[in-house]
């Protein structure tokens, strides 16, 4: 009769080194990855594994080796296209470089960030990518580096951490847009971003604890402060994080005096959620109120009319970031850098000239 597959004990390396004839030792070299053996030996314990069917012990092999062959990940919000596109970036060069990746949501939660970095140490993780939810609070990001966990920081940048960074060139993008819509004659020029904050308004860049949006929003105001517009932090809004929030946001903003005649996006899910505020308030997109979003994701193009947007290569940033970190985890002695990725700018028919422009 045949044996149960609940009772079929597992392959060892004992089983397979008997099968191969060779000692423990060197099977365990050859499965492991390590050490030195000739090309006979190696062949006949890897068809000796294949014949048994012989899968590694992964936590064995990390205690052998010192290794774990697994990256950690911890993201702002996976459900933001953002993030999914560097995700995906990020595992196809870890792929090709014989590594797994593990994937942790912060949410954009400090605590849940912490959690996540505790957990995936504790897993034994040979590095580590991590999104800070706030780049003014660090100190679970020093531990990594206490540990001797090699860390890239992913979108924002912490000089003062001492570890390689990947970002956009947040600045420059933010001040390209906004030029943009002051050339099409727009002196009225509102920011929303999703950051959560107590109050929508804001009151000090400087006080921005998420490198990216401080940046972003600081190329906003330059831009138009180098335009001689007076005041333009009027029109920065913060905490547009749901729908309803976001409405609430949308409809205040409308209700400054002089009324904003265009708005930039901070990422594609503020964008789209904008859009529908919008739409529920009966606004027609470029006849009322010139729009723009950060990351052509895919709904920019099939709205009516299509978005111009910030156009961030956000998997090549993937791919930079796990490459910079793969290079640490092989030994290359390199200095701290950080990337900044250019981006471009796809205009579309979401902008046109403010309405009632002599007034403005």
């Amino acid at each position: 009769m045949e044996e149960p597959l609940a009772s079929k004990r597992s392959v060892t390396v004992a089983d397979v080194a008997r099968a191969a004839k060779v000692s423990k030792a060197t099977a365990a070299r050859v499965l492991g990855g390590y050490g030195v053996v000739s090309d006979k030996i190696r062949a006949q314990v890897t068809a000796a594994a294949a014949a048994l069917e012989y899968r590694p012990n992964e936590l064995a092999r990390s205690m052998t080796t010192g290794k774990s062959g697994i990256i950690g990940v911890v993201v702002g919000d996976i459900e933001n296209a953002f993030f999914s596109l560097a995700v995906r970036g990020i595992s196809d060069v870890a792929r090709m470089a014989g590594f797994n990746v593990i994937i942790a949501n912060s949410g954009e939660e400090l605590e849940a960030e912490k959690s996540a970095v505790d957990l995936l140490i504790g897993k034994r993780v040979d590095g580590l990518i991590v999104t800070p939810a706030r780049c003014d609070r660090m100190e679970h990001l020093r531990d990594i580096r206490r540990v001797g966990v090699p860390l890239v920081l992913f979108d924002r940048s912490i000089p003062e951490l001492g570890v390689d960074s990947v970002t956009g060139d947040d600045f420059d993008a933010a001040a390209t847009a906004t030029r943009y819509l002051l050339d099409a004659g727009h002196r009225h020029i509102a920011y929303i971003s999703a950051m959560d904050a107590a109050d929508e308004r804001l009151t000090d860049s400087r006080e921005l604890s998420n490198s990216a949006v401080r940046e972003r929003v600081e190329g906003v105001l330059k831009a138009q402060a180098a335009a001689g517009i007076e005041d333009p932090q009027r029109y920065v809004r913060l905490g547009a994080t749901d729908q309803a929030r976001t409405d609430t946001v949308v409809k205040h903003l409308l209700q400054e005096m002089p009324v904003p005649t265009a708005l930039v996006a901070s990422d594609s899910l503020v964008g789209l959620r904008v859009f529908k505020s919008l739409q529920a308030l009966g606004l027609s997109i470029p006849a009322d109120i010139s729009m723009i979003s950060f990351l052509d994701a895919d709904w920019t193009t099939v709205t009516t009319p299509p978005i111009t947007v910030v156009d961030q290569p956000v998997y090549e940033m993937g791919k930079k970031a796990a490459e910079r970190l793969i290079s640490r985890l092989n030994g290359r002695d390199m200095p701290v850098e950080r990337t900044a990725v250019k981006t471009s700018l796809i205009k579309r028919g979401s902008v046109a000239s403010p309405p009632h422009s002599s007034e403005q």
